[in-house]
């Protein structure tokens, strides 16, 4: 089965645990704990008895609720952590729900921007746009694919992460298979770790490509020990990673390559290279790439890019810069194969490049053809 569609999305896969996605309603409402000051605690500090009436919440959570006025002594808000209590005192603390409280929960606005390129009993396969969180996780509470998969049909509220089996990153577009069932779920789950499920990916990288097209990338990858918010190329000798290997091929280089390989030759033979330099003639040379993924760890396209001296057009994180007004990284998920896990149908997907996407390629001088 082969389906094309014309919008999406991008990123790399990456296994994933799982976590239930369902918690009762009453966790999302705000409660309120009602106390009678006894004797015991008559002339206590407020914060001293809270930490005793509620033993599982941290002295800091307490001062925030204090300070946020959900603390009342005889219904009025408390104002100090130090106040005194008085004996026969009615002591009330309300408890707002967390955002994480509600992360969890069905979201028909999101399930309605879904593009659903395929849907069976068992499966279905989306085509995520870019700026899409696929899992709840701090900063991102709400919102995310998952909160629209709850939302689109109930059987996602009886699996493990709704689902989900892969990730993509946020600002990478493109086809991302999702479970419908527990049996297929877990198939899948056991399909991605044995690397069953073919995936391709476009990227929009700085520079031209030089040298050898195809080439294979094989590099282990772990959290970058100078900088624990991004990943990086690692010596497993002495920093814990795991092997990831990419295969990285040429479909384009810029209209504007060949003059920026002239000037680079020229420059290093006169041994006259110099930051500012590289800077101002790498702003018209980029590459059009196709990469096959053989692993898939957290950012590996990106990393590897980066690692061979192409970061991704806007990757900040590794190094890319906007261009061609494209502002978010240059990844899209273009092409998705694998055996049904319940059928065994040979089951084939493409994307074709989102709107953004396919307009930086005409701005940058960049030849696109999904047929390639």
């Amino acid at each position: 089965m082969i389906i094309s569609s014309g919008i999406a999305s991008d990123d790399e896969l990456d296994e994933i645990g799982f976590a239930p996605v369902s918690s009762p309603d009453a966790a999302h409402q705000t409660q309120e704990h009602s106390f009678s000051v006894g004797h015991e605690h008559h002339g206590e500090r407020l914060d001293r008895v809270l930490a005793q009436l509620l033993p599982d919440s941290s002295r800091s959570f307490l001062q925030q609720l204090i300070d946020s006025g959900d603390v009342l002594i005889g219904g009025v808000s408390a104002s100090k952590a130090a106040s005194k209590l008085k004996a026969g005192q009615e002591l009330i603390v309300r408890q707002r729900p967390l955002p994480q409280d509600t992360a969890f929960h069905p979201d028909a606005a999101v399930a309605k921007t879904l593009t659903v390129v395929h849907e069976d009993p068992h499966l279905m396969i989306i085509n995520k746009a870019p700026g899409l969180v696929v899992h709840p996780a701090a900063g991102n509470w709400s919102g995310t694919l998952l909160n629209g998969l709850l939302a689109h049909h109930e059987c996602h509220t009886l699996l493990p992460r709704a689902g989900i089996v892969h990730r993509l990153d946020k600002d990478t577009s493109g086809l991302m298979v999702v479970a419908r069932t527990r049996e297929a779920m877990d198939a899948l789950i056991r399909m991605i770790a044995a690397r069953e499920v073919k995936r391709q990916y476009l990227a929009m990288a700085h520079y031209p490509w030089q040298g050898m097209s195809p080439r294979q990338v094989d590099a282990p990858i772990g959290r970058d020990p100078r900088n624990r918010q991004r990943m990086a190329v690692v010596d497993l000798a002495q920093y814990p990673g795991k092997e990831a290997t990419t295969d990285f091929e040429l479909l384009s280089n810029s209209e504007h390559s060949a003059q920026y390989l002239r000037r680079e030759d020229a420059q290093r033979a006169l041994n006259k290279a110099s930051k500012s330099s590289t800077d101002e003639i790498s702003a018209d040379a980029f590459c059009l790439l196709r990469c096959i993924l053989h692993t898939g760890r957290t950012h590996q396209i990106r990393v590897h890019a980066a690692h061979v001296h192409h970061p991704l057009i806007a990757d900040a994180i590794y190094g890319g810069r906007p261009a061609g007004g494209l502002e978010r990284q240059g990844l899209h998920a273009e092409r998705l194969a694998f055996t049904h896990p319940i059928t065994s149908e040979e089951m084939v997907f493409e994307a074709g490049l989102p709107a953004d996407m396919r307009q930086a390629c005409e701005v940058l001088g960049l030849g696109y053809n999904i047929a390639d």
